[in-house]
Formats: structure tokens, sequence, C-alpha cells
């Protein structure tokens, strides 16, 4: 079931979108990067640019979660 759920692209846009309501609900940036990580991870895999199994599919979301975290801590 994880495998068949990583690999679909609307999982992973529900959950970015869920994660930025809780980012608004939530004082402080603490969801923002893993919210966009994974709107962005959901788009990859509905291009087809990320289909090369479940684990590729949730490294890349934590390569793009943590970038995206790391840009929004640098800023003041």
């Amino acid at each position: 079931m994880l495998q068949s759920l990583a690999e679909t692209w609307w999982a992973w846009i529900v959950l970015g979108f869920a994660l930025g309501v809780l980012e608004i609900l939530v004082p402080g940036f603490i969801f923002l990067g893993f919210a966009v990580g994974a709107v962005l991870t959901g788009l990859l895999v509905a291009t087809g640019l990320v289909a090369a199994g479940p684990m590729r599919t949730i490294a890349e979301f934590a390569s793009l979660a943590t970038r995206r975290f790391a840009s929004s801590a640098r800023s003041p």
C-alpha cells in the first residue's frame, strides 16, 4: 500500500495542502518547507520525472523539503 501511495501524484499534493493548512494554524514556519516539498514532489510524480519507486520518491521529497527549509531559515 505504501508503494502505491508514494507513487500517486495527488496524494503528495493533498499532503502538501494539508501541511500548508497546518502551517497556518501552528505559529512559526515549521511545516512550510514540508508543504512546498510535498507539492513539488507531487508535480514531479505527475510529470513522470520521479518514477523509480517509493524510496526514490520519498528521498526526492526529503531533498526538496530540506532545500526549502534551509532557504527559509536563512532569511531574517
